[in-house]
């Protein structure tokens, strides 16, 4: 049998005497019968030396009976050590139990039922021990199938130690059966990954409502199941938890307890907040900049969109490398090798530095590829008329509509990420060149709106902006203005629009009349030929007048073609 060193005890080592550390090394080479959770011997022994050290002693131990980990701890409390999950399933029990001993025959904490129910421990049991040393009562906690009156695991009674009773080996799998059939997010066939969502605001409002309804069609177009969301209302926003210690360690359980692989907030988190929540639980904890990230790397497909995507995606993560992170380490094409004395952080940093002055350069090469070929475009003197509009407001089907293309189009989220170009004839103009781009959001991630500044920067290009809505949305005055404001920021509040509500085709007459009046807006249904004459029209129109009188005439008089100026 191998001999293990001091280093396999974990924990307050300190003063112990060597026949002590001796006692505690040989406890690893005792075994529990599998359907015991410990064996009177074995109880006593971690007794004894509770009573000698003053501090309690804790056993992990496996479902095959053998001793993972012996910890010492003080007279208060374990701290368990980082435990590698010991079973293939990511949601189910760990496989492990904790028998520990108390001091005084004191009852389970708060602590040991927070950690049975972050770690997901099989059972949390505390040994507690009398004046003379030896067991006296034993107290027993496990995971509950279903929540009862807000708590997801249950204490037993005290029970006397020596009478104690319990098939360990048929209750927990009993229990992981019940816990499965109760919770289909905890069934380990399931193989796409889990998320509950956590929205964070002052009140829950039909805004911060939508917000989630928002980040749960962001999620589940990413191929992530989402299983609940939950809203916290702090009085401020912690620095390392973001909604406090308690609270953020409740939000894991229900997360935990949901089968989640994923923690996803709908607010963008600091390295710390990242960080502090990381140390509580296994689970992956994102942000909402980081679901998007992920979305237009999906997406893109041309060169120009995969650069941008990295670019986006490298000036996010450089700021929240820390020394435990390794998803830099397969980054290639042509970085320098590792510096004499470097420390793998900052290697690590140099690296991100190095590949964005690359991607930078290949940028300006797009950049003024896309200048010579707008200048073939102004040569021409061809009008463009440029989509634009919110994530998922049916641009690139409207484009396919009008000019009887076939542009992949999409019933999700960011589904064209590079500029679509498309000839379009119309009526009384002739040939015009109809643009679709990526679609805007909501608190566009400023890593995205830098890396895609080539992109939508086209636009500048547009003699006349048609500004598509989603008619469907409940509250089309949101998305209207979050549009605006990044026009804005781009400096193209200059260009006329014409304000396009699409999907018309799913709301009444009185419905469709009401919302474009309230907006001065056309309606129509990229899926309804019909509804696109007066569209066309409307655009002739618009051309026609500009053509006549210069960019100067923005047609302000008409109730069609309206400025950005903000609405009363």
């Amino acid at each position: 049998m191998r001999r293990l060193s001091i280093s396999a005890i974990f924990g307050n080592l300190h003063g112990l005497k060597a026949n002590q550390l001796a006692r505690l090394e040989r406890l690893y080479r005792r075994r529990v019968p599998p359907d015991k959770v410990i064996t009177p011997d074995l109880a006593l022994a971690c007794a004894q030396l509770t009573a000698e050290t003053g501090r309690q002693i804790g056993l992990l131990i496996d479902r095959q009976g053998h001793i993972e980990s012996v910890i010492i701890g003080t007279s208060q409390e374990l701290v368990i050590p980082k435990l590698a999950r010991s079973r293939s399933s990511l949601r189910l029990l760990r496989g492990l139990r904790l028998v520990h001993t108390h001091l005084r025959n004191q009852p389970l904490t708060h602590d040991d039922l927070a950690d049975l129910a972050l770690l997901r421990l099989d059972l949390m049991v505390a040994i507690g021990i009398g004046e003379d040393g030896r067991p006296v009562d034993l107290y027993l906690a496990h995971i509950l199938p279903r929540p009862l009156n807000g708590k997801v695991y249950q204490t037993w009674a005290k029970q006397s130690f020596y009478t104690f009773q319990l098939d360990c080996r048929a209750f927990i799998e009993s229990l992981e059966q019940e816990l499965s059939h109760e919770n289909p997010g905890l069934r380990e066939q399931i193989e796409a990954e889990q998320a509950v969502l956590v929205g964070i605001g002052s009140q829950y409002s039909p805004e911060a409502e939508e917000r989630m309804e928002e980040l749960k069609e962001l999620v589940t177009s990413s191929g992530v199941r989402v299983l609940e969301t939950v809203f916290q209302r702090p009085a401020t926003i912690h620095p390392k938890y973001v909604v406090g210690t308690g609270k953020i360690k409740e939000v894991v359980i229900q997360a935990l307890h949901a089968g989640a692989d994923l923690l996803i907030f709908d607010r963008d988190l600091t390295p710390a907040q990242v960080d502090g929540i990381s140390h509580l639980t296994e689970l992956k904890v994102l942000d909402r900049t980081q679901v998007i990230l992920d979305i237009f790397a999906r997406r893109a497909h041309t060169r120009a969109g995969k650069i941008q995507v990295e670019l986006a995606q490298l000036r996010y993560r450089l700021p929240r490398l820390s020394q435990s992170d390794t998803a830099f380490s397969r980054l290639g094409g042509g970085i320098g090798s590792r510096g004499p004395g470097e420390t793998k952080l900052e290697t690590d940093r140099r690296r991100i530095r190095d590949r964005i002055k690359h991607l930078e350069r290949e940028l300006e090469q797009v950049t003024r590829h896309r200048d010579q070929q707008r200048k073939v475009r102004s040569r021409r003197t061809v009008p463009i008329v440029s989509l634009v509009g919110y994530t998922n407001a049916g641009k690139s089907t409207l484009l396919n509509a009008l000019t009887k293309s076939d542009v992949p189009a999409g019933n999700r989220p960011f589904e064209t990420l590079d500029t679509v170009n498309r000839r379009w004839f119309l009526p009384g103009i002739g040939e015009a060149i109809l643009t679709d781009t990526v679609g805007f959001i909501r608190d566009l991630p400023e890593e995205l709106f830098m890396a895609f500044r080539t992109t939508l920067q086209e636009l500048e290009e547009a003699d006349l902006l048609l500004h598509v809505v989603d008619a469907t949305s409940s509250n089309p005055g949101r998305h209207i203005a979050a549009v605006e404001a990044i026009l804005a920021d781009l400096q193209l509040d200059r260009i006329p629009q014409i304000l396009v509500f699409n999907k018309c085709d799913r709301l009444a007459a009185d419905q469709i009349s009401i919302i474009c009046g309230r907006y001065h807006a056309l309606g129509v249904s990229a899926l309804q030929e019909h509804t696109l004459a007066p569209l066309k029209e409307a655009v002739a129109r618009a051309l026609h007048t500009m053509q006549s009188c210069g960019h100067e005439c923005t047609g302000l008089d008409s109730p069609i073609l309206i400025s950005l100026a903000p609405r009363s």
